[in-house]
Order: C-alpha cells, then structure tokens, then sequence
C-alpha cells in the first residue's frame, strides 16, 4: 500500500523572517544584492517553467537527456533503497530515477514549498503503488535531518542549482551532505559546464525576454511580502559572464537615479542611475574542479555521465 506523509522542519514563519533578513542585508550592501530563492513565488515558479521551455535555456534539456539515457547505470552503481531529493520542485526529472531504483523503498523529496510536495508527492504515490514518499518541508542549506528509511541512500541534488551558491556557501553545503551520508550511501550532483560564452549568456539573457520577467519578478516578491515601491520597468535584466569566476551572474540594472522605499523594515534605498543590483550567480564547472570540491568535503567522485554534447554533468559520489 502506498504511503504518504510530511513532516515539516521548517517554522510557519521561517520564510518570512529570511526574506526580511536578506533584503536588509543585501540593499544595505555594497553592492546591493539579494538571492535567487527569492524569485520562485507561484508566479516565479511559473515563468522558470516556461524557461526550461525555451530554446535558448539547455540545462534542462541537457540533465533530462542523460537521465533517461543513464537511469539505469546510475541504479546499477548504487542500487539505493531510499532516495532523498534536495530542492525536490515538481519531482518531474526524479522519476527517471525511481522507475531505475527498482528495489526503491522510501522518496524523501526536501523543499521550502508545501504545495510543491503535497502535489508531487500525492500524484507518485499514486502512480506507484508501493512507494513510500516522505516529503520534508525544510531548508536544506540550513541542515538537515533526514527520516528513518533503509539504506543505501542515494541524494540526489539535481539542475545545477549548486552553482547559486559562492564557493565558500557550496563548501559548508558539501561539508553538510558529507555528514548525512552512511557507509554505502552516495551523492548524484547536477552541475551545468564550462562553455562557449554566447551560449551560456543566452541561456539567462533569452530573446523572448522570459528571463527577464523572471529576474525582475523578485522586485515584485519584495513589494507585495515587504511593502516596498519597487518600480520593476526602471530596471533593465542584465545577464553576464564573468570568466574569473566561471559564473553568470544576473543583475538589474537601475536606469535612472531613484529611491525605493523598504516600509517593512523602515528601510529607504538609493540606488544611481547605472547602479546593478545583483541577484543570481550560477556558476559552471569542470570535472577537475567538482572533484576537487568534492574531496575537500569528504568524498569521492567515482561516476560522470554528461548528455551527448557534454553540457551538463551528472556525478556520483560516495563518502572517504
């Protein structure tokens, strides 16, 4: 018999007090700043499905096509029991790996979005007579404890939402997954590559100006929770590749000088005409250097699978 439930982790009232927290902090910084979580209200959520729609935007595409091919290589390398899924959404690509996992006991699906878990978690339960799906409404770059379910435990962290994090965010990250895994348990990663310039700018600067709608979607996010008199059309979308780095980042550009009012948090914001807020970064990788991130948390890179034109990664790692 299918089985389904939640627990939630998370306090009611956690999302709110970290989005007074971090427009605080990131409009009193210089730069200004905010980050990317804050742009997936259901509108938000909306518009970023439709990106993964968009012809431009492959690391959608690109993960799918080696999950359908790979699924079954990457069950035969860890034939998991219980698979936790970090930043779970809609679990759409995650069922490529169930279906894999065919001694697949407990889906633990990880996510700050009730609704998220609720709708996918109740449509696999139905689907999959004999799954046991215990979602958890909870912060994973926060810590993390996960339910009793039989290992191996595969964790799966997937859309190379890795590269949002700075380099010293992802260490801590790392360094916390490494103390959630067992002996025989294992890490699946999703990190989009290196490329050619202009393919990596288009992906986050589209013709069809979705994305931009969607980096300007968080000013509508901090009016309607904070209060605030954001304007969005006096920001442009700026999308741009910092090769330092490795990182696109995204900005909104101020296109005249102005001032926004913040009343939540009786905050007022200058920002020069010219001036960028910042609020994505989305770094790419190398195998290299994923190894090497890696090992300096604990473990092992043993398996890397990318699609056929070798713009995304799938890795698989267990602990040292």
């Amino acid at each position: 018999m299918s089985e389904f439930h939640v627990t939630r982790t998370l306090p009611e009232d956690a999302m709110a007090a970290a989005l007074r927290a971090d427009v605080l902090h990131g409009l009193t910084s210089a730069p200004k700043w905010l980050p990317p979580k804050w742009f997936y209200d259901a509108y938000g959520s909306e518009l970023f499905e439709r990106i993964t729609e968009l012809p431009e935007y492959y690391p959608t595409r690109a993960e799918r096509e080696i999950l359908a091919a790979r699924a079954a290589e990457i069950a035969a390398a860890l034939p998991a029991r219980t698979l936790v899924e970090l930043g779970s959404g809609s679990s759409e690509k995650t069922r490529y790996l169930i279906d894999a996992l065919t001694g697949l006991h407990t889906y633990v699906p990880v996510d700050v979005s009730d609704t998220a878990l609720e709708q996918a978690g109740r449509a696999l339960v139905a689907e999959r007579p004999g799954l046991r799906v215990h979602a958890l409404i909870a912060d994973f770059t926060a810590g993390l404890t996960l339910p009793d379910a039989p290992g191996p435990r595969l964790l799966a962290f997937l859309g190379g939402t890795i590269g949002n994090l700075l380099p010293a965010e992802r260490a801590a990250f790392l360094a916390r997954v490494r103390a959630l895994l067992r002996p025989g348990d294992a890490l699946l990663l999703g990190t989009d590559l290196v490329k050619d310039e202009d393919v990596l700018v288009r992906a986050y600067d589209d013709a069809a100006g979705v994305t931009a709608a969607f980096n300007k979607n968080v000013l509508n996010v901090v009016n309607r929770e904070l209060g605030a008199d954001f304007e969005p059309d006096a920001f442009d979308h700026v999308a741009l590749w910092d090769a330092g780095s490795e990182w696109i980042e995204m900005r909104l550009r101020s296109r005249t000088a102005q001032t926004v009012k913040v009343p939540a948090l009786g905050l007022a914001v200058d920002f020069a005409a010219g001036e960028e807020l910042r609020t994505e970064v989305s770094a790419k990788f190398r195998k290299e250097g994923v190894s090497e991130e890696l090992s300096a948390a604990g473990m092992e890179l043993t398996r890397w699978w990318t699609d056929g034109e070798g713009r995304f990664a799938l890795s698989l790692s267990v602990a040292r």
